[in-house]
């Protein structure tokens, strides 16, 4: 259960860390105007509560050879235990990035990062329309990204402590 309030310390942190992962608990304590000791105490509170998820590096898709990135809107056949059973097949399988349940003409939206037009065949034709419960796949492919990955905005999460 997350802490009941966060301030604006919090949020500072939070969004410094979502800008420059790699900051030592020095220059970031330096950045949020806290004593290193204070924000290292804060850091860990906000990773017990949850919010703060993770950390990770972000990697450039093209010098990977991943330059192909696919959007693919799924139907599913409904069932008390369908969803699961897509979403555990979607979480192994490597070119899949990101997966969503979304209400609208499509059941999942699942973007896939791959090498090329072969590769995505492949791994829509062996891997996910062998998913039992999938009955219709369509794909968008990106020309180009404009926005990737950015910052969570902040402002208002949650309402400042008095």
């Amino acid at each position: 259960m997350p802490r009941p309030l966060y301030d604006r310390i919090d949020r500072a942190i939070l969004d410094h860390l979502q800008r420059h992962g790699r900051t030592p608990n020095v220059d970031l304590a330096e950045a949020v105007r806290l004593s290193p000791s204070s924000c290292l105490r804060r850091t860990k509170a906000l990773e017990e509560d949850g919010v703060l998820a993770g950390y990770r590096a972000d990697l450039d898709r093209e010098r990977l050879g991943l330059g192909l990135t696919v959007f693919l809107s799924l139907k599913v056949e409904h069932s008390r235990t369908t969803s699961q059973v897509v979403e555990e097949a979607l979480k192994a399988i490597d070119h899949v990035v990101a997966c969503h349940v979304v209400s609208g003409d499509a059941d999942f939206f699942v973007e896939l990062a791959v090498p090329d037009l072969r590769t995505f065949e492949k791994v829509l034709t062996d891997q996910i329309l062998a998913i039992g419960p999938v009955r219709d796949a369509r794909s968008t492919f990106c020309i180009r990204t404009v926005i990737d990955r950015g910052p969570l905005p902040l402002s208002s999460w949650p309402a400042p402590r008095a």
